[in-house]
């Protein structure tokens, strides 16, 4: 790409991967939505999509905005995705998807819903006996680590380091800055962890690494593409429902009276959950390739462009939500971007939902107030959550 600025495309040369930016962007969102619906961002050489109505179709039209080659926004990463489930396209992504997929689906996620929310409950009694508790480390954490490498099916060995692999993993999809480069080497240890689940056959029968150890069985992949379908699902699993969740408890900390609402009727939990996404979406953005000349909205886009598809500032976007910066769980905005849409649409947000709205619950039966202070946001390139959440409760 040229590094001149495209005739007639606004732009913004603020830096949306600085540590400032990163723990407050919602600023620069703003900012950017004010200049229209395509803002050229020099400093990257990418056009930024920061409303609603052009993520949404961006990430409808997945033959022309294509994750291959484009879904980081640094060459090293998007050479080392390639083959992936996450940076194909296509009728390969359909194949490698479906490899899995069945596993994913509400029918099939059914018959664990009942031994998560036991696993919830117990821990919730567990963290309520203290004083206070760290909601990122012993509530959400503790959560998906007793969830999650149990659905994958992988060993007990290495579990410990998953997590900071996985945000590692978000850390190296952005540009090439110290952040991304410093993840790069933790990411290879997660790259050899998969490695090795596959040159050993560790994981279990039954759990959905063992469906990519069937598939290499079968010859329908090779030995590289089972390692990456591997990386495919160790990572997105955990960090993603981490955040998701100890972000719901700090909104909640924040508007007690949405939490009474919750209180009081906790069918509304998963419309609260929804809601949480939408305002503090955990992914805020990622990358596409464009796959030949195109135009969006109204604004021509060459072949090989990349675009910046801005979840985060999308489900923040004044022409689609009545008060867009005011946390509301009576809206239910079931058609937010914060799990994506399309073909590469979060494809486990179903246990993620399972999970959150167990532990919500849980603690809907026991917590009147959440009161939280002292919090550290984590700096990372793409996931917005918290390194800690120091928490203490009022019990009903």
């Amino acid at each position: 790409m040229s590094t001149r600025t495209p005739v007639g495309v606004p732009t913004y040369s603020e830096d949306l991967y600085s540590d400032a930016a990163i723990l407050d962007p919602y600023p620069h969102y703003r900012a950017l939505r004010a200049l229209g619906p395509v803002v050229w961002l020099p400093g990257l050489e990418v056009y930024a999509l920061p409303r609603y109505g052009e993520v949404r179709a961006v990430l409808a039209d997945d033959a022309t905005f294509r994750t291959g080659d484009g879904v980081s926004l640094n060459e090293r990463y998007n050479t080392l995705l390639r083959g992936s489930t996450f940076a194909s396209d296509g009728e390969r992504h359909v194949f490698l998807r479906g490899l899995v997929a069945h596993e994913l689906t509400p029918k099939a996620l059914r018959p664990r819903r009942a031994a998560i929310e036991t696993a919830a409950e117990a821990l919730v009694e567990r963290v309520l006996k203290a004083e206070s508790f760290d909601t990122v480390g012993d509530l959400a954490r503790s959560l998906v680590l007793a969830v999650v490498p149990d659905f994958l099916g992988i060993p007990v060995e290495g579990r410990e380091h998953l997590i900071d692999w996985a945000a590692a993993n978000f850390n190296c999809h952005g540009p090439l800055n110290d952040r991304a480069r410093t993840a790069l080497e933790t990411a290879g240890n997660m790259a050899a962890y998969a490695t090795r689940l596959v040159d050993e056959r560790s994981p279990r029968p039954g759990g959905i690494a063992h469906c990519v150890l069937d598939a290499l069985d079968d010859g329908k992949v090779d030995r590289d593409q089972a390692i990456s379908l591997m990386l495919d699902y160790l990572a997105p699993s955990l960090d993603t429902t981490v955040t998701g969740l100890s972000t719901a408890i700090w909104l909640f900390a924040r508007h007690p009276e949405q939490w009474d609402l919750v209180r009081a009727d906790p069918a509304r939990i998963p419309m609260a959950f929804n809601e949480a996404i939408r305002y503090e979406t955990p992914v805020r953005q990622f990358g596409r390739r464009v796959a030949h000349d195109t135009e969006i909205a109204g604004v021509p886009i060459a072949a090989g462009a990349q675009v910046l598809v801005m979840f985060a500032s999308a489900n923040r976007d004044e022409r689609k939500w009545d008060r867009p910066d005011t946390f509301d769980i009576t809206r239910n905005p079931v058609d937010h971007l914060g799990f994506g849409y399309g073909a590469h649409g979060c494809a486990g947000q179903g246990l993620a939902r399972i999970e959150t709205h167990s532990v919500l619950a849980a603690l809907a039966r026991h917590v009147t107030r959440f009161e939280v202070g002292g919090e550290r946001r984590a700096v990372n390139n793409v996931m917005r959550g918290f390194d800690t959440l120091p928490t203490r409760v009022r019990l009903s």
